[in-house]
């Protein structure tokens, strides 16, 4: 195990307390079991934002003057906000110890990373995309994180939520297909009964008009007949 200060270790372990007693809105940290100056944390996309539905994993590496010195501050998940495994310039991490203030702590630091996500600030280390390429990346960012392994060892219970949002949207996918294809089957039905229906309005159309020449040429002969009858008649 690594070695680094008491002080250091003290502090971050009185910071995990206090987040396991009261918890950052969307936001859960871990450190590493191996190395309590190395946190993982996963921010859930706040609702009503480009964010929602996704869930995106970063880091905190913390030194070992930790709290008189900030840490450093990574994004892992791609989210559009930040670029990915970069050090971001926030004035909670170590791009400005002169705004740092030691009386601040991981629910600190958190805080302010999920409220510096949700805005447009540049920084170093930020991206611009369009809110619908932040919701695609929100989308992605399920399959994306089931292939990290730090992510599934430190949050198995969100490694569980992810899978059963992953199942449904899967079996929501085959429902809507399976609807479309009937859909379309039906529109196929009516189609072939619309032309079986003017076939039949054709063959009726026929019908009549063959009945009609008939009875046509029987009026003519019989009046043909009648006509020759009655001459017949008066020259006798």
């Amino acid at each position: 195990m690594p070695k680094h200060s008491g002080t250091a270790s003290a502090r971050l372990r009185a910071d995990y307390m206090r987040i396991k007693r009261d918890p950052v809105p969307y936001v859960m940290a871990e450190p590493l079991p191996s190395n309590i100056l190395e946190w993982h944390y996963v921010v859930e996309g706040p609702e009503q934002s480009p964010y929602e539905g996704g869930y995106y994993h970063g880091k905190l590496v913390f030194p070992m003057e930790y709290p008189f010195r900030p840490p450093s501050i990574y994004m892992i998940t791609p989210s559009g906000r930040f670029k990915t495994n970069t050090r971001l310039c926030l004035s909670i991490s170590d791009f400005h110890p002169d705004t740092w203030n030691p009386a601040w702590s991981v629910a600190t630091i958190l805080t302010g990373l999920l409220s510096f996500m949700v805005e447009k600030s540049p920084t170093v280390g930020s991206i611009e995309t369009s809110d619908y390429e932040k919701r695609q990346l929100a989308q992605q960012s399920l399959s994306f994180n089931l292939k990290d392994k730090v992510f599934a060892e430190l949050f198995p219970d969100t490694m569980e939520v992810i899978q059963n949002k992953l199942t449904q949207r899967e079996q929501e996918l085959a429902e809507r297909a399976k609807a479309a294809e009937s859909g379309n089957q039906s529109d196929r039905g009516q189609t072939s009964n619309d032309s079986a229906n003017q076939n039949l309005d054709a063959s009726q159309m026929s019908a009549l008009t063959n009945l009609l020449v008939v009875v046509g040429f029987a009026l003519f002969a019989w009046t043909v007949t009648y006509v020759v009858s009655t001459l017949s008649e008066e020259e006798g």
